[in-house]
């Protein structure tokens, strides 16, 4: 995986909150249901992006968490970096500490187009883009399944 555990369940959360009406709040326990993810965690992880201006969130029984900006405005790479910050990225993967481009690692350039790679793939992907992705995914999968199940009864 290109980033933590945590920066991925809270794109996995971001994910769901981008369906969640404007105005509308979404309960961490229904999020980590649906997401399957530990709500425990999830709690934290949210609490974390909400202190960081990237989500509301409301107390009471119509509280939890909504979006602070459009899905279309949120980046992959702004999550990651809130919650993982960009540090990993920048290192050397043999972990010398004096690697740069004026003395590199035998590592360095192929390292450098990777990461290059990664940074603009996070950088260039939203969370609108994931959700669409994922609907998707979930269309064709219930299509197949109905080819399936025409299948058996012919």
């Amino acid at each position: 995986m290109i980033y933590s555990r945590s920066a991925e369940y809270a794109i996995r959360a971001f994910v769901y909150l981008a369906q969640v009406p404007d105005g509308k709040y979404a309960m961490v326990k229904n999020i980590a249901e649906e997401s399957e993810i530990p709500t425990h965690f999830l709690a934290k992880i949210l609490q974390q992006l909400a202190r960081k201006g990237f989500l509301r969130s409301s107390k009471g029984p119509t509280g939890g968490f909504a979006l602070r900006r459009a899905p279309d405005d949120i980046t992959l790479l702004e999550i990651v970096d809130a919650i993982d910050g960009l540090a990993e990225y920048e290192r050397c993967p043999s972990g010398i500490t004096e690697c740069n481009d004026e003395a590199p690692c035998g590592m360095h350039e192929s390292w450098k187009e990777l990461r290059s790679r990664i940074i603009g793939y996070l950088e260039g992907t939203t969370i609108s883009d994931v959700a669409r992705s994922l609907q998707q995914k979930r269309e064709a999968l219930a299509k197949l399944a109905r080819k399936r199940r025409t299948a058996k009864r012919n």
